[in-house]
C-alpha cells in the first residue's frame, strides 16, 4: 500500500537537513577558530555518527544485506561522506563561511548534469529555470549579506575545495541512489559511517591525538556536539528519508536553502535586520525549489510515452 505521506514527510526531512547544515559553516568555523581543524573536524564527525547510528539500529528495523550491497555503500560513503566532508571541511578551515556558502549553490547544477548522464533524467525547462532561479536568489542572499558586514576574504584553495565537495555529493546522489532507496535508513547509514570510519581514521588518529585538548573550553566542545549529532547523525538521517522518495535534483535543489538560515537567525536575535534584497532572495529560492520539484520525473516521461 503506498504512503501518500510520504513525498511530504520527505520534503520536511530535506528542509530540516538542510537548515541543519545551513550553521554549520558558523559554528564549524568557529570550533576551527579555537583549535580545531578541518582533519579533526571530520574525524570526530565520522567517528561520532557511526557510532550513534549503531546504536540507532538496535532498536530499528533488522534487515539483511547481501555483500554486493555492502560494497555498494562502500562506494556511497566514499562520495557522500569522505570526500565530501573531508573537501568541505578542510576548505571551510582555510576560506572564508560566507565563499562556503556561496559554493554550496553549485551542487544542484552538478545533481541535474549528473543525473541526466547517469539516471538519464530529463533536465526540463522547469528544471533549469528552477536551479537557475534558486541559485540567483541564494547568491543575492549571500552577497548582501556578506555587503553588510565585515566577511574576512576567501580563499581560492579552500573555494575549490568546496566546490569539490558538492560535486562530490551530487555524484553520490546519481550514482547510489538506487541503493539508498532499498534499505531503511539507519542500515543505510549505519555502513555508510562504519566505511567511512574505516577509510579516515586510521591516517587522522595521529593528527587528532596531538590536539591541544586542554585548551578547548565548553563552548568549543558544545560546538563539536553540534555538527557531530545534529549536523551528521540526525541530518544525514533525515537525508536518507528525503533520497528514499525524491529524485537526486529535487533533494540537491534544497541546498538553496542553507544560507536563508543564517539570515533568519541573525534577524531573529538581532544581530541584523531583513532588508528587501533579503526579501527577493527568499522568494526566489523557493521559487526555484518549486519548479524543480514540479518538473517531471523520468518515470514521468515514460508514463507519458505509453499513453
Amino acid at each position: 500500500m503506498k504512503d501518500s505521506n510520504a513525498p511530504l514527510r520527505a520534503h520536511l526531512s530535506m528542509f530540516i537537513a538542510e537548515a541543519i547544515w545551513g550553521f554549520m559553516a558558523p559554528i564549524g568555523k568557529a570550533a576551527m577558530n579555537s583549535g580545531f581543524d578541518g582533519i579533526s573536524v571530520v574525524s570526530f564527525r565520522v567517528a561520532g555518527a557511526a557510532l550513534l547510528f549503531w546504536l540507532a539500529s538496535f532498536i530499528g528495523p533488522r534487515e539483511h544485506i547481501p555483500g554486493r550491497d555492502i560494497v555498494k555503500l562502500a562506494g556511497a560513503a566514499v562520495l557522500g561522506i569522505v570526500f565530501n566532508q573531508c573537501l568541505f571541511n578542510i576548505g571551510l578551515s582555510i576560506t572564508s563561511p560566507v565563499n562556503a556558502s556561496i559554493v554550496t549553490t553549485s551542487m544542484p547544477i552538478f545533481a541535474m548534469v549528473l543525473s541526466f548522464f547517469i539516471l538519464k533524467e530529463p533536465i526540463t525547462w522547469k528544471k533549469a529555470l528552477g536551479v537557475a532561479i534558486g541559485c540567483c536568489g541564494a547568491l543575492i542572499l549571500i552577497f548582501s549579506s556578506a555587503s553588510a558586514g565585515n566577511a574576512k576574504v576567501g580563499d581560492i584553495r579552500g573555494d575549490l575545495m568546496c566546490l569539490g565537495a558538492q560535486f562530490s555529493f551530487a555524484l553520490y546522489l546519481a550514482l547510489f541512489n538506487p541503493v539508498i532507496r532499498k534499505y531503511n535508513v539507519f542500515t543505510v547509514n549505519k555502513w555508510m559511517f562504519t566505511w567511512a570510519s574505516l577509510f579516515v581514521l586510521p591516517f587522522t588518529t595521529v593528527h587528532v591525538s596531538q590536539l591541544s585538548w586542554a585548551s578547548f573550553t565548553a563552548a568549543t566542545w558544545l560546538e563539536v556536539v553540534y555538527m557531530v549529532v545534529l549536523g551528521t547523525f540526525v541530518s544525514y538521517l533525515l537525508s536518507v528519508v528525503a533520497q528514499s522518495v525524491l529524485r537526486p535534483t529535487v533533494v540537491s535543489v534544497y541546498n538553496y536553502v542553507q544560507p536563508i538560515v543564517s539570515v533568519v537567525v541573525s534577524v531573529a536575535v538581532g544581530m541584523s535586520v531583513f532588508t528587501l534584497p533579503q526579501g527577493v532572495a527568499v522568494v526566489l529560492v523557493f521559487t526555484g525549489v518549486w519548479l524543480v520539484i514540479k518538473s517531471k520525473s523520468k518515470r514521468d516521461e515514460e508514463l507519458r510515452a505509453k499513453r
